[in-house]
């Protein structure tokens, strides 16, 4: 059970757009689904429920706690996507429609935000310190580990154990010694070829392809794959704190786990 928030005040839905697609700079993005508003609710927000997916699990807990808005970083109408209005995507727009809740979706721009996205997030998280970025729109980060006890790609792997609760698949000598850390949340996989040319020697993202696996132990780069999910917690958690903040809104992330 979710008790009901209630916000102190309240923001009109065509400011709260307008408030993120500045600050996140959407339109800097080529990315795979719209960015911003993409279920439109009820004019005023004062509740703001925030997650990783806008899954079916995720609205219902939403509307128990009584959202006006919900933001994701996983939302709908994805490249590619059936265009059909059926079956699980059919209930999950009824039930927003039908109370008249808000959905907000940031893909890309959540990746990359420098202070609010997820990588910047997963650093803070893990202790990593950037010093630079890499791949397309710079997605990619990379720099070193703050703790002087994380000394090899072994202690990376049970930091991020720790830290975000589930075992990394590792690929690679876990006694190898760290030098320059990637990182790129999600499925970035394909960064790998990236990171490699950008001198890591170990590679962190969500998750891992057949293919990554061989261009990893070929490279003699190690990989940490750490779970789409997992990886990406951090910054819709410290978007929805911010736009709180900002605006005096009633704020709650709810986890929907999921393993992948």
């Amino acid at each position: 059970m979710h008790q009901k928030l209630v916000g102190k005040k309240s923001v009109s839905r065509v400011q709260l757009e307008k408030y993120l697609a500045d600050r996140l700079n959407i339109t800097q993005y080529r990315d795979y689904c719209p960015n911003g508003l993409q279920v439109e609710g009820r004019a005023d927000i004062s509740t703001l429920i925030t997650g990783v997916t806008a899954s079916q699990a995720l609205l219902e807990a939403a509307l128990e706690a009584g959202a006006d808005a919900i933001l994701v970083h996983h939302g709908y109408f994805w490249r590619g996507d059936d265009a059909r209005v059926i079956g699980p995507k059919h209930n999950r727009l009824k039930l927003l429609l039908t109370h008249d809740i808000n959905l907000f979706a940031y893909h890309l721009p959540l990746d990359g935000h420098t202070e609010l996205g997820n990588n910047a997030q997963l650093a803070k998280e893990l202790g990593l310190l950037p010093t630079g970025h890499f791949g397309e729109n710079n997605l990619g980060w990379c720099g070193t580990i703050a703790d002087p006890t994380v000394q090899t790609v072994g202690d990376l792997a049970q930091l991020i154990a720790r830290k975000l609760r589930r075992q990394p698949t590792l690929i690679g000598d876990p006694s190898q010694p760290l030098g320059q850390i990637a990182w790129c949340t999600g499925a970035a996989q394909n960064f790998l070829g990236d990171a490699i040319a950008n001198g890591a020697s170990v590679y962190i993202s969500g998750e891992i392809s057949e293919p990554t696996v061989h261009l990893a132990r070929e490279s003699g780069v190690a990989y940490l794959a750490a779970g789409h999910h997992a990886t990406e917690r951090y910054g819709v958690q410290a978007l929805g704190q911010h736009l709180a903040e900002h605006f005096g809104l009633a704020h709650r992330f709810i986890d929907i786990d999921n393993p992948v």
